[in-house]
């Protein structure tokens, strides 16, 4: 990487892009709404069952211009984006928001929140990871809260995160996508005895699109 390459990044001008592409958000709130995808390689968690493990090393994802991606997030029907890792906040993103605003384009992000914020977003989904906690600000930001459910144990973590997050947050339980078949039938009987939670399905893998 340049002296210039690095300069740009520090000011969010340039991001490690791994992978672009227009399609339905599959999960969450915005479940069947189509956006454009932006993933930034880079990831400070690294979970074992993380279904973009390539995303991990930002070094193999030479340094994008910003204003290419605010293009391309444009070019699309949708007008909508998804910046999503990686994560994402690992890098500034204010001139990126500031960018896509300017252009007319619907800012969403996908974080696990344990780096810090930069931004303006229209929509914040907040996906919290055991071994890397979300920073204790990213909470009151959060439109949703989406915790993966791996086993029963995780019921407790996604509890933990609730009581953090305001009272207008959305809160989801997502199965970990391999053991879903286990994972699933028992989100169903927690959310029937805990209604504040909805299930999130990631729709896209049962619809095999990106």
């Amino acid at each position: 990487m340049t002296l210039d390459e690095e300069i740009l990044l520090e000011e969010g001008k340039m991001l490690p892009l791994m992978e672009e592409f227009y399609s339905l958000q599959g999960e969450g709130y915005h479940t069947g709404t189509p956006s454009y995808f932006a993933r930034i390689g880079g990831c400070d968690v690294g979970c074992h069952w993380c279904d973009s493990k390539e995303s991990w090393n930002a070094a193999k994802y030479p340094p994008f211009l910003t204003d290419a991606i605010v293009e391309h997030a444009a070019s699309y029907p949708a007008k909508a984006i998804v910046v999503t890792g990686g994560e994402p906040l690992l890098y500034n993103l204010n001139y990126l928001c500031k960018a896509l605003h300017n252009a007319g384009v619907t800012r969403y992000l996908e974080t696990s929140g344990s780096s810090g914020f930069s931004g303006e977003w229209e929509w914040i989904c907040l996906s919290p990871k055991k071994d890397a906690p979300p920073l204790a600000g990213i909470f009151a930001k959060a439109n949703e809260l989406k915790v993966i459910i791996e086993d029963m144990r995780d019921f407790d973590w996604a509890e933990e995160n609730a009581r953090k997050v305001s009272p207008s947050c959305i809160l989801y339980l997502q199965s970990e996508w391999s053991r879903r078949h286990i994972a699933i039938p028992e989100i169903v009987e927690y959310i029937k005895a805990h209604p504040k939670w909805k299930i999130s399905l990631q729709a896209h893998k049962y619809m095999r699109i990106p």
